[in-house]
């Protein structure tokens, strides 16, 4: 049976659930909100140590300024209402991406964010912010002092010393990785649904695994 030590997201659907809904794209990313605490919250049950979500992509600021700001407000203020339960859960936070980009006051809040859960073992969530696959491979080989080879290479992505993720979860539809862990996820089993973020549960999730302990993993091999 395979082991399971990373699991990671792309949770798209969220403005598409919105819009269903008769409202707007951004009380999607709102419920979807509420869907990540419901998957971390089973994934500690099951005792799964790493999870990523893909929050906000390099190519994201070409939606429109007001979808943007909505974004970054909310992640503003679901970490200065919720770090207290989230310290209490055992979480540690991990923030992916080229953070340097954001506003001040994002880069502050996500920094006492991981400062303030930095000393929690039960799981490690990374949270995939101004993050762009493409980008962080070009930026490794940059700090590359040595000889370039696999080894240093993954020294220097925004994932060293991590598993690189056993499954990839996409919901909404779409079958592509849309610029996400290009390099990380080579050997990663991947599962395409067409549930939207908002709609997508626990149990969904479960199945998901369920299916990935059943498939042979050769990595190459016979």
């Amino acid at each position: 049976m395979n082991s399971l030590n990373h699991v990671a997201f792309i949770m798209d659907g969220n403005g598409r659930w919105g819009k269903k809904k008769g409202k707007n794209r951004n009380y999607g990313h709102l419920k979807g909100v509420e869907t990540v605490k419901k998957i971390v919250k089973a994934s500690i049950k099951i005792k799964i140590p790493m999870l990523t979500f893909y929050v906000f992509s390099s190519e994201n600021w070409k939606r429109p300024k007001s979808e943007i700001k909505y974004l970054f407000n909310l992640i503003k203020i679901y970490f200065l209402k919720e770090i207290k339960n989230i310290r209490k859960q055992g979480i540690k936070l991990n923030i992916l991406g080229e953070k340097e980009k954001l506003s001040s006051e994002i880069r502050n809040v996500l920094k006492k964010s991981v400062y303030a859960t930095k000393n929690n073992k039960k799981i490690i969530v990374n949270l995939a912010i101004n993050y762009g696959s493409k980008n962080e491979i070009l930026l490794a080989f940059k700090k590359i002092k040595k000889k370039i080879d696999i080894k240093n290479l993954e020294k220097n992505l925004y994932t060293k010393r991590m598993p690189f993720p056993d499954i990839l979860i996409r919901t909404g539809g779409r079958q592509r990785l849309s610029n996400f862990m290009l390099w990380q996820l080579a050997y990663t089993e991947l599962f395409f649904l067409k549930k939207l973020w908002p709609d997508f549960t626990p149990t969904d999730f479960m199945r998901v695994i369920h299916k990935y302990k059943k498939i042979k993993r050769n990595f190459g091999k016979i």
